[in-house]
């Protein structure tokens, strides 16, 4: 690497975790040998069903978990080596808001950057409260404050070390829209200002318009990993959907290999390979059952429903 490049964001190689049990109950195998890879600058989605090991991953990175095997870096520096290092690169956003109901946003930042042992000369904390948009509320309680304004001062509790990687961890979780696509603007911004990314969210939505990639756990394993709109190419099962003029009682013989699904007595569904030569086959298929077709469309699955199937195979 030269001076000028940055290194990994995040690096894991072969994670486990293992909670031990309690009261002669087995443990649970929360990470089972997770390897992924987080680009410098990018915004990574990391999304899975609840219990995947989502949060267990985020801890281990932050050093709030100790891992049971494997490896992890965090802006190239290795957790287990030099832990303290390892966690001045990252600032974490947890989803529950944790915030002194009767400490100004002002002190509540300058507390923060004490305990990172930020010296006072150093400290961000008007630019950090300006960038917010919470200059006007330096002095208010955090009690006085808007969800959306505590959930802006908890980033800036998790930024005031200046971190090069942060980790959002469902940051819109109970939030209403206007204020979701505010903190959407806001993570584009830090973004292009040179922060990396880590996004958890259980808003598919969020993830298909924030991220540049996607990583989805499924019983503590990667599930797939790649770019968004890989994954949502990437999908086997399209669908073709054929409305007839008079209604069916039953499949015509030669449409029964494709194992299309009666909607409608006038709308068969088919589900095809996007990739292969499907299409052309059902086509000719429905020519030699001379059926008349008023309507022929085709629909591609959105995001939810990538997700869905892709937890499924790794849960089969």
């Amino acid at each position: 690497m030269t001076d000028h490049e940055q290194p990994t964001a995040v690096e894991v190689e072969d994670l486990e975790k293992i909670y031990p049990g309690t009261g002669g109950r087995g443990g649970k195998h929360a990470l089972k040998g997770v390897s992924l890879t987080i680009p410098s600058g990018s915004i990574f989605g990391l999304l899975g069903p609840n219990g995947a090991g989502k949060s267990t991953l985020i801890n281990i990175l932050a050093g709030l978990v100790l891992k049971s095997g494997g490896h992890a870096r965090v802006w190239g520096i290795d957790i287990d080596k030099a832990p303290r290092a390892a966690r001045a690169a990252i600032g974490v956003v947890p989803q529950e808001l944790s915030l002194d109901p009767y400490f100004p946003a002002r002190a509540a930042l300058e507390l923060q950057a004490g305990l990172f042992g930020i010296p006072k000369a150093a400290r961000r904390t008007d630019e950090l409260l300006e960038v917010l948009g919470l200059a006007d509320k330096a002095t208010a309680p955090a009690r006085s404050l808007s969800g959306g304004m505590r959930r802006r001062l908890m980033v800036g509790k998790a930024l005031v070390h200046n971190p090069p990687v942060l980790v959002l961890d469902e940051p819109t979780a109970g939030v209403d829209v206007a204020l979701r696509q505010q903190l959407w603007d806001y993570v584009r911004l830090l973004n292009r200002r040179g922060t990396t990314i880590l996004l958890t969210t259980h808003y598919l939505q969020e993830a298909e318009a924030l991220c540049d990639r996607i990583a989805i756990l499924a019983d503590g394993q990667i599930a797939a990993n790649d770019t968004t709109s890989a994954l949502l190419r990437g999908i086997e099962d399209q669908e073709l959907l054929v409305d007839v003029a008079s209604p069916l009682a039953s499949l015509p013989e030669v449409l029964r290999a494709f194992e299309p699904h009666l909607a409608t007595p006038r709308r068969l569904v088919f589900r095809y390979a996007q990739n292969g030569d499907s299409v052309g086959r059902i086509l000719d298929a429905l020519r030699s059952a001379e059926l008349r077709i008023t309507g022929i469309t085709t629909r591609q699955p959105d995001f939810e429903e990538v997700f869905l199937n892709l937890v499924r195979r790794r849960s089969s």
